[in-house]
């Protein structure tokens, strides 16, 4: 298996850490869909990064599919509960998560647009959901060791992504400071190396 990938996609760490949770081998193949010329489309038609390649050479995207999938092809270390509310729960912890880093990515491209042309209002209305999903999560795990359950599962991954995404491209949103429960989550994660090994470098 091949993995298109950019080294600051929050959603291609998400899958480089499950791969690495899962003890799964796959080649690592570095392209922007930010450079002009880039052949991402060629693989995804939304042009947007993971993407992985099977042996078949059929492709999977995007981060929430892949995720499933390795989930289920290895079954060691399982991520995704099988069924039920349990299953319902991790899901919808993801989809939060990645609901963060959606505001977070469409935040900072506004904020990168040419004066005259960037919207304040819709970076504020981006930051505003980040701020409102931050509550929620903080919320949801009280005082809970893990996001579900006894251990790690693909919730408490898209969460630690989503957080250091959120650290790494809008700094100033002090979730550490403001979440404790979150900041003691993400410190426990990043002792683990498939997390402390993925984290984005500008």
């Amino acid at each position: 298996m091949k993995l298109i990938a950019s080294l600051t996609s929050p959603y291609v760490r998400k899958i480089r850490i499950v791969l690495a949770e899962k003890k799964i081998d796959c080649d690592l193949v570095l392209e922007s869909p930010w450079v002009e010329g880039n052949p991402v489309s060629k693989f995804n038609p939304l042009g947007k990064v993971p993407v992985l390649i099977l042996d078949d050479d059929s492709t999977l995207y995007d981060s929430r599919v892949i995720a499933e999938y390795l989930d289920t092809v290895a079954p060691n270390n399982r991520l995704i509960p099988a069924s039920g509310r349990e299953r319902i729960s991790v899901k919808r912890w993801e989809a939060l998560a990645d609901g963060i880093m959606d505001a977070a990515v469409a935040a900072f491209l506004e904020s990168r647009r040419p004066d005259g042309e960037r919207s304040p209002s819709s970076i504020e209305r981006q930051r505003g959901k980040i701020m409102r999903a931050l509550q929620a999560m903080s919320d949801e795990l009280g005082e809970q060791p893990w996001c579900h359950g006894n251990s790690l599962s693909l919730a408490d991954i898209a969460v630690g992504c989503a957080l250091g995404y959120l650290s790494f491209r809008v700094p100033d949103i002090r979730w550490n400071e403001q979440y404790a429960n979150l900041a003691q989550l993400h410190e426990k994660l990043m002792q683990r190396p498939p997390f402390a090994d993925t984290v984005p470098q500008a």
